[in-house]
């Protein structure tokens, strides 16, 4: 009998420990103003993983202001016919004691994926794009979109 309740016990522990953990690996969520303030990226969850689209740009729209300009700098010729609208910057980041990581960001400005690391620090999105090691590589702060 005392081993059931011990199993018992276990395992709402453990149940609590997985939804502080959702609730912590869940704080991305949401839209983030980049750095510059010249796009908008929704961050969201998809089996476990976490991925940010394009959902605003300065820049992301042709001159009549309602036809999405295209991905021309990406480096796979296939690629270039896609709208930046919608455009899938962030992916497959997996939350981890406070770090999103294991992911990629693109850059539609250079046309270049860089590995990369989040975190938030004061309410802010620390986002280290980085070739290789994390020391060759650079920060940029996002802010929650208002």
């Amino acid at each position: 009998m005392k081993k059931i309740y011990l199993v018992l016990i276990l395992s709402v522990l453990s149940i609590f420990n997985a939804m502080a953990q959702n609730a912590s690996s869940d704080k991305i969520l949401g839209i983030w103003m980049s750095q510059e303030k010249d796009g908008k990226i929704e961050i969201y969850k998809s089996d476990n993983k976490y991925f940010g689209k394009l959902i605003w740009g300065k820049t992301m729209y042709e001159a009549d202001g309602s036809t999405s300009k295209k991905d021309v700098k990406n480096k796979d010729e296939k690629l270039r016919s896609r709208n930046l609208k919608d455009l899938l910057m962030l992916k497959n980041f997996k939350y981890n004691d406070g770090v999103w990581d294991n992911g990629e960001i693109y850059d539609p400005y250079s046309g270049k994926t860089y590995s990369c690391t989040m975190k938030i620090s004061d309410g802010k999105l620390n986002i280290r794009g980085y070739i290789g090691i994390s020391l060759l590589g650079r920060t940029a702060i996002w802010e929650r979109a208002k």
